[in-house]
């Protein structure tokens, strides 16, 4: 059983006033979530990434509700003590307040997570600060939005320009206005980067946004070198199990074509008594006596 303490947003907090680096992975089962949790990382996302990187899809935007409470009821099994953050997917909070906080209110009570995240700027400032008014902890994501490649031209650096990011920092301050609990920059500079976490009270995770914010989050895929996606070029690859397990398969189905598998030692045997009797029915037994 872990001996860890509950890491909450009081823990990101401190994080972040003393200057510790705040460390999230993306995560979408219960195996993996315990030994992110066994190897003691602050925080998980469950990313609407999943649809990508578990379903197949080309995007985030198939990603339902019905499947990321699963999903994300899952990783709360496996990872009891990381602070846990559900990704709101796509059309499950722009269409209306009531709707954003109806769902958003899933994903805290079915789920248990700590804090939703949305993919915003200030054209959804209320949506965010009525989900905050209903006790809702909102992360609000900055930048590069995956949910909105389709109008903003595809997947660029925001805010490489002075009034693309004077707007973005603009942006940061509204949502802490709003009452966010955190931030997440995806796909902006450096430079961007170091003045929103410096500008603001907030925990400011960043994604491919340079090491100057206070945490950081990559796709758990992307890491591990699992599965045949493109990760951006910043996100270093800490393992190659892609060629791991297609060595570990290969090597099963051999032991399987040359019956090498399963051992014989573990391979259980009838008794010869039971064989006997399999192999050599008795002769059916005699009718009864006609009385």
């Amino acid at each position: 059983m872990s001996t860890r303490t509950k890491t909450t947003l009081s823990t990101l907090q401190t994080r972040k006033r003393e200057g510790v680096k705040i460390t999230v992975l993306t995560c979408y089962d219960a195996a993996i979530a315990r030994l992110i949790e066994s190897a003691e990382l602050d925080c998980i996302l469950v990313g609407d990434t999943y649809a990508e990187v578990c379903l197949g899809h080309a995007s985030t935007l198939p990603a339902t509700m019905d499947q990321m409470i699963t999903v994300t009821s899952a990783v709360r099994r496996g990872a009891p003590h990381v602070y846990l953050i559900g990704d709101m997917p796509y059309l499950s909070y722009q269409a209306s307040e009531t709707e954003a906080i109806h769902n958003a209110g899933r994903f805290m009570a079915e789920a248990g997570c700590d804090c939703v995240k949305v993919e915003v700027d200030r054209r959804l400032l209320g949506t965010v600060e009525a989900m905050c008014t209903a006790s809702i902890p909102v992360m609000a994501h900055l930048g590069l939005r995956p949910q909105s490649v389709h109008s903003i031209g595809g997947y660029k650096v925001q805010g490489r320009d002075a009034e693309s990011a004077r707007r973005l920092i603009e942006d940061a301050k509204l949502m802490e206005q709003a009452g966010a609990v955190a931030l997440l920059l995806e796909a902006v500079p450096v430079e961007l980067g170091r003045i929103i976490s410096q500008g603001t009270a907030l925990p400011v995770i960043g994604c491919v946004s340079g090491a100057e914010t206070d945490g950081q989050v990559v796709v758990l895929h992307d890491m591990l070198g699992l599965g045949a996606g493109h990760p951006p070029r910043a996100v270093r690859t800490y393992a190659k199990l892609n060629d791991a397990l297609v060595q570990a398969f290969r090597a099963y189905a051999k032991d399987v074509r040359e019956a090498r598998f399963p051992l014989e030692e573990f391979s259980t045997r009838m008794t010869a008594e039971a064989l006997g009797k399999l192999q050599h029915p008795p002769d059916a037994e005699a009718p009864p006596l006609d009385a």
